[in-house]
């Protein structure tokens, strides 16, 4: 029986097209540092680095000790100059982004329902973000951080999906039995990867992100409605025990 529900955010419980995020977003990163006197032409170039030592992050530091090594190290900025104009983006201009996404309008219902009938619930989205940015895109979704028994984040995670490791600390953490527990996302290969572990998944395609060399197959998949419909029935059936 299931009792926890891990769920992907953006793409899965956030509507995003995704390509339009990814340009708005660094468009207003990089106008924020020019405006801040930084010269930005090779800004995009120290952020991807720096995401992939998050990707590569095996749990030795936390995936923000991660990040900011390697993007300093190839900028030669001060973290002391550049980490508040981080956080003032993401409290401000980051809003500019959302008009790339949408909440699903059965979401909140969804996870308030789930949480009525003792379900854990977990946001397991990838921990390439700070906490204030993940927040902001929680409430893009329309929903409250408190509905979550945990949120992963840059600050407080080791390791980044596909990683095993990420989706085994979530397990450790809470002492969750992989076969009861269910990893609901849209990308085939970050999200799907759960069943690696034992982890029940479900393909989420509204805003499906494909793998081309297909190392997981889900044990369902549908649309929002589809998993909503799904996820009720199970609710139902263990009511019923």
């Amino acid at each position: 029986m299931i009792d926890t529900v891990l769920f992907d955010l953006d793409g899965t419980l956030l509507w995003m097209d995704e390509q339009r995020f990814i340009q708005t977003y660094f468009t207003a990163l990089k106008v924020k540092f020019e405006q801040a006197g930084f010269q930005s032409s090779h800004l995009l170039d120290f952020i991807w680095s720096g995401l992939d030592a998050v990707r590569n992050n095996q749990g030795s530091q936390s995936n923000e000790s991660a990040f900011w090594q390697r993007f300093l190290q190839l900028s030669h900025w001060k973290k002391a100059e550049v980490e508040p104009l981080f956080l003032h983006f993401y409290n401000h201009e980051f809003s500019q982004a959302q008009n790339t996404t949408k909440p699903f309008s059965n979401a909140f219902n969804l996870l308030n329902d789930l949480r009525s009938s003792n379900i854990r619930l977990i946001l397991a989205t990838n921990p390439i973000f700070p906490e204030v940015a993940t927040k902001k895109r929680i409430g893009w979704a329309g929903l409250d951080p408190s509905c979550f028994s945990w949120i992963t984040t840059m600050e407080n995670s080791f390791f980044a999906k596909p990683r095993p490791g990420y989706y085994q600390a979530i397990l450790s953490r809470f002492s969750i039995k992989p076969e009861q527990c269910m990893m609901v996302g849209n990308d085939e290969k970050e999200d799907m990867i759960a069943g690696e572990l034992g982890i029940h998944t479900y393909l989420v395609i509204d805003c499906l992100i494909p793998e081309t060399n297909k190392k997981a197959t889900p044990n369902y998949r549908g649309t929002f409605s589809q998993m909503d419909m799904t996820l009720r029935s199970m609710l139902c059936r263990k009511k019923s025990q």
